[in-house]
């Protein structure tokens, strides 16, 4: 990394927890390939002390922050203005200062969701296509607020509480379905693709079990969780023939146009940063 001078772009990521986070390597890899004079750094504000930290950021003081869990619907409310993305999607993951103290929202995850499945499936079209979405947080919204956005005809929200499904639903319109978790046959029936977008089956928390019986043998399955890199239900996929999209591909398909948003250039092409990421230090493997 270069050396820190008085006239470093600033930028980071914000989170509690954060140390685990990939985007510092990320970042940091891509911002020393393209000679910037800037940094990017890991935070980890009280829940109590995110308004005013953010606050305090305003008038270019930060070029932007990346917000992951359990920040980003917060995030949102604290911005002067969000994208279309972001309003879909109810949560910021992006947040860029100006120098005019504004502060502008925007989310990549869905950007992120949709690179990922044209980089390790292919073949997979989302046009016109049942896509089903296990879970109704922040992640499952942003999920189907892409997904909707790219032309699935149908995004299934499976979810044991069908009421919070249901509010995405009222946002994003009559193209979200929703399902209760004992309905998973139902919502599996004809179905291209599947994505875990809960926190189950992360390293050291609880596990996701499901049977996969009844999803079609060409649905492409994808779990947004990266740590481990191959989790239970990955393993459990391509065992039974499925193509498979991981969470790692997902973190970088978002971090492209958050570094472009923050540095003001796009990533240098020639640095793998998937790469990096298993082989660095706390490895995605």
């Amino acid at each position: 990394m270069s050396r820190i001078t008085g006239t470093t772009r600033v930028a980071g990521v914000i989170g509690r927890p954060v140390a685990h986070s990939l985007s510092p390597l990320i970042h940091n890899a891509w911002i020393d390939a393209a000679g910037l004079d800037a940094v990017y750094l890991a935070l980890s504000p009280s829940g109590d002390w995110l308004g005013p930290f953010i606050n305090g950021c305003r008038g270019g003081l930060v070029a932007g922050l990346n917000v992951t869990l359990p920040f980003k619907t917060h995030a949102l409310e604290l911005a002067d203005r969000a994208s279309e993305r972001a309003w879909r999607a109810g949560a910021a993951n992006l947040l860029l200062f100006g120098e005019d103290d504004q502060i502008a929202a925007d989310n990549t995850d869905g950007l992120g969701l949709i690179a990922a499945f044209a980089a390790q499936a292919p073949g997979f079209d989302i046009v016109g296509q049942i896509v089903t979405v296990l879970g109704a947080g922040g992640a499952a919204r942003g999920a189907a607020a892409a997904l909707v956005g790219a032309g699935a005809a149908v995004v299934r929200l499976v979810n044991r509480t069908r009421e919070r499904a249901e509010q995405i639903g009222e946002v994003l319109g009559d193209r979200i379905q929703v399902f209760g978790w004992d309905q998973l046959p139902a919502a599996f029936d004809g179905a291209a693709a599947l994505i875990n977008s809960t926190s189950l089956g992360l390293e050291g928390g609880e596990p996701l079990t499901l049977s996969l019986d009844g999803l079609p043998a060409a649905a492409v399955v994808m779990d947004m969780v990266y740590r481990p890199l191959r989790t239970p239900l990955l393993i459990a996929a391509a065992a039974s023939g499925h193509t498979i999209v991981d969470g790692l591909e997902m973190l970088i398909g978002q971090a492209r146009p958050s570094f472009e948003a923050l540095f003001g250039q796009p990533p240098p092409v020639e640095v793998d940063v998937r790469a990096l990421a298993l082989a660095g230090p706390g490895a995605a493997a």
